[in-house]
């Protein structure tokens, strides 16, 4: 896997790109199956065939940022702001420990989901699952 920003070589289960900073699947200039350099800015790598940037409605339509951190401020104990954005494992698990508590898990992970709604409002968490970017 190669860094779409920089085309440096990356490690696959890496967030980030230990080169330039981007986070994984953030860019459009190189290809990230072979790391070719994107020049026409096209959406298909030239060499080898790969989607440089996913055609429209792949990787879905990009979702609300306002709508994330309300969610996350408001029913973040249920999880259902990272249900909204694609991140099912962590969704499922805040769901979890509320449910199988009976609500009293819910007030532990309280600072956990209200601190992931502030950062999502305030552009910290800037990218759902798929890495698409969220709207303002």
């Amino acid at each position: 896997m190669f860094c779409k920003n920089c085309g440096n070589e990356m490690d696959p289960n890496a967030a980030f790109c230990v080169h330039c900073g981007a986070m994984k699947g953030v860019g459009t200039r190189f290809c990230a199956n072979c790391g070719t350099e994107n020049l026409m800015g096209g959406s298909v790598c030239t060499k080898c065939g790969y989607f440089i940037a996913p055609p429209p409605g792949v990787a879905g339509e990009q979702k609300s940022k306002l709508a994330a951190g309300l969610l996350g401020i408001f029913l973040g104990t249920l999880g259902i702001h990272n249900f909204y954005l694609g991140y099912n494992g962590k969704a499922l698990a805040q769901l979890l420990i509320t449910l199988c508590t009976c609500g009293i898990g819910g007030t532990v992970t309280y600072i956990w989901w209200l601190i992931e709604g502030v950062l999502i409002l305030t552009g910290s968490i800037a990218t759902d699952a798929n890495g698409v970017p969220l709207k303002d």
